[in-house]
Formats: structure tokens, C-alpha cells, sequence
């Protein structure tokens, strides 16, 4: 018996040993020379993939400045830099138990995912919309009855549409795609009338289409979003250090500029422009860096 709790003592203390080591990014990155981002493939002008493990974007560029400057901070003479995709669904989790570092995406910062991982500083704030064929007729939530509404496995669009005032006894089906081009495909292929999600994901996806102008976007804003790079949980050095990046950018006007790279002027592959001018309440979030998360956004 003696030997049996020496035994579960002994695991309680490596569990602790490991999450205190896990909880400790800045030594992690520092001891193996590495550090995991996670990265989007679909995620509009925020993060999305090239081919060829190539990865794009104003959050991708956003990140590799923030790492830039983190191992200037540790002072190594390289850092080596892996990718890990993640989707809607695996996001959190693999934050969490650690296969990604820093997870640069599209995310949204509420106060249910802040249980579970932190959030560095707004970067963005999306407006999520709804995204229909030109020629559907539609143009407001109400003329959504009886339609098939598609949205990304893992995201809070159709909640959010479900709980907007002026969607009340609007019954509609919903269809999944498991990441935010298969989603568009829905609709592009007719199976779903109408995406509901992040409106630069739903420009980025139209601006990449066969024929752009066969789409729009379309109706109220559902909801505001602070979107942020996601950390672990319980690791404040970490997070200061991409914080202080993260404000270093913005008074440098480095994240303008990125922001105009990305949704300003032609991207890769298709060289189309995003066309989606910075708001003003992105601008408000950089003149006030915070992380808050959504719910506060909504009390305003």
C-alpha cells in the first residue's frame, strides 16, 4: 500500500513538474531553439495556406514579427519555426496541451474560451455578416426562413445569427463545412443559400472565387468580435512578451502597414484585392490595446 501512493505521488509530481514546464513558453522556446505556431488555411486575409506548407496573412505576418522579437529577447541567434494547421474544432485543444505555442489565426476572445487559454491583445475586430449569390434576392436576416444556412464546425456564427433580435422566428437549416473554404464551397455549389461568418473570411473567400461578382455580402451585422492571437493559459511572461510586440507594432505603425498589405492591395495566389478598409473600431483597439473579450465589445 506504502508503495502504491509513493507511486501516485511520484505521477502528481511529474504532472506538475511537466505543467509548470508547459506553462513556461519563454524557457521552452529558449531550451529547444523552437516554438510551434498554429496556423489557419482558410481563414480569409487573417491566415490561410500558399501550398507547399507556405502560410499567409495579417495574423501569420503579425506573428513572425511578435516571434522576431521574442528571440531577440532570448537573445538566440536562431529560432526555428514549425507550423502546425489547426481548424475551428482542434484549436483550443492543442493549445492547451501544448503542440502549438501560439496560435495565429482567426479567433475570436470571449469570456467562455478565456476559461481554457488567454489572449493576447486585439489585433482585429470582425463583423461577422452573411455572405449570399447575387442573384439570391437576399439581403436581410428575415429572408433567411426556410433557407439553408451554412457556417465552419466550431464557430459561434450560427449561434450568433440564431440570437441576433431580428432573427426571431426565422427557422432555417444549417449545413457544416469543416473549415471555412468548404463552408464557402456550400455556397458556391448551391447546396447552402447563405455563409454566415467573419466578414474579411467571407470577402477573402469571394475575392478568390472563380467569379467574384456572383457573390456579396449582405444584411446586418450580426456581431462585433475581438479577434487575437491565442496563448496558454497561466503563463504571463509569455503573454507580456507578444503583448509588448503586439504594441511595439502599433506605435511603430508596422501594423497598419500590415493591415493595408493584406486587405488593401493584392494578395497571393490570385493577386485580387480583399478591399476591406480598416475600421473604426479596430482603430480604437489599437489606440487602447486590450484584451477584452466579446461580451464586453457587446455592452457598448
Amino acid at each position: 500500500m506504502k508503495k502504491a501512493w509513493l507511486s501516485v505521488a511520484a505521477l502528481l509530481a511529474v504532472a506538475g513538474v511537466a505543467q509548470a514546464q508547459q506553462s513556461d513558453t519563454l524557457k521552452k522556446i529558449k531550451d529547444s531553439g523552437t516554438v510551434t505556431m498554429g496556423v489557419r488555411e482558410s481563414s480569409g486575409a487573417l491566415a490561410y495556406t500558399l501550398g507547399d506548407g507556405k502560410y499567409a496573412g495579417f495574423h501569420y505576418d503579425v506573428c513572425q514579427k511578435v516571434l522576431a522579437d521574442i528571440q531577440k529577447q532570448l537573445g538566440l541567434a536562431k529560432l526555428d519555426i514549425k507550423y502546425q494547421p489547426v481548424t475551428s474544432q482542434n484549436r483550443i485543444p492543442l493549445v492547451q496541451n501544448g503542440t502549438v505555442d501560439i496560435e495565429c489565426g482567426s479567433t475570436t476572445n470571449n469570456a467562455t474560451r478565456q476559461k481554457d487559454v488567454a489572449f493576447a491583445f486585439t489585433t482585429y475586430v470582425e463583423e461577422v455578416r452573411i455572405a449570399v449569390k447575387a442573384n439570391s434576392g437576399i439581403t436581410a436576416i428575415g429572408q433567411l426562413a426556410g433557407k439553408t444556412v451554412a457556417t465552419t464546425t466550431g464557430t459561434t456564427s450560427v449561434q450568433t445569427l440564431r440570437k441576433h433580435e431580428r432573427a426571431t422566428g426565422v427557422d432555417f437549416k444549417e449545413v457544416f463545412g469543416k473549415d471555412h473554404a468548404d463552408s464557402f464551397l456550400l455556397l458556391e455549389s448551391g447546396r447552402a443559400d447563405a455563409f454566415v461568418m467573419d466578414g474579411q473570411i467571407l470577402a477573402g473567400n469571394i475575392s478568390r472565387a472563380k467569379n467574384p461578382a456572383d457573390f456579396k455580402i449582405v444584411g446586418e451585422v450580426l456581431s462585433v468580435e475581438p479577434i487575437a492571437i491565442m496563448l496558454r493559459k497561466d503563463d504571463p511572461a509569455f503573454k507580456k512578451a507578444v503583448d509588448d510586440s503586439i504594441v511595439a507594432q502599433i506605435k511603430s505603425g508596422d501594423l497598419a502597414k500590415t493591415y493595408d498589405k493584406w486587405f488593401n492591395q493584392p494578395i497571393p495566389p490570385s493577386n485580387t484585392k480583399v478591399g476591406l478598409p480598416l475600421s473604426d473600431a479596430t482603430k480604437a483597439a489599437w489606440a487602447a490595446p486590450n484584451d477584452k473579450p466579446m461580451e464586453d465589445y457587446a455592452k457598448k
